[in-house]
């Protein structure tokens, strides 16, 4: 198994948080592979950046969670370790990025965001996410 570890942001405009629509019309979190010399805050910043077009800032680590799937293209299952931040940006615009295959995008009130989460571990590290960035604010 090909064990890939990464990292992603859950992004907070106030008491909305953005959600990003894959390919697969999953609602997710901004994330990605981290390579050797990446330190993970990093990578999470430029993938906010990169999938969603927003700019944000990093408040504090809140977990990780993972995830396996079988590759395709690569034969073979992959392990996704990812480690999460939450952030805060000023601005709620939000421009998905289409050639990663994200077709829709926004922020969106956590609990319309509750709703709208394809998989159980991303509402649970949403809700612990809100509940620490509400207590911060």
């Amino acid at each position: 198994m090909l064990e890939r570890n990464c990292a992603g942001g859950i992004v907070f405009y106030g008491d909305s948080v953005l959600l990003l629509q894959n390919e697969k019309a999953e609602w997710c979190f901004p994330k990605g592979v981290i390579r050797t010399v990446e330190k993970p805050e990093e990578v999470a910043l430029q993938r906010v950046s990169y999938e969603a077009g927003v700019e944000a800032k990093v408040l504090f680590p809140i977990g990780r969670t993972n995830y396996e799937f079988y590759s395709i293209t690569r034969q073979k299952p992959v392990c996704n370790k990812i480690v999460w931040y939450v952030m805060r940006t000023t601005s709620n615009e939000v421009k998905p990025n289409a050639e990663q295959n994200f077709s829709d995008g926004g922020f969106f009130p956590v609990d319309d965001a509750l709703n709208m989460v394809t998989y159980s571990q991303d509402r649970s590290l949403l809700m612990m996410a809100y509940q620490r960035y509400k207590e911060m604010v």
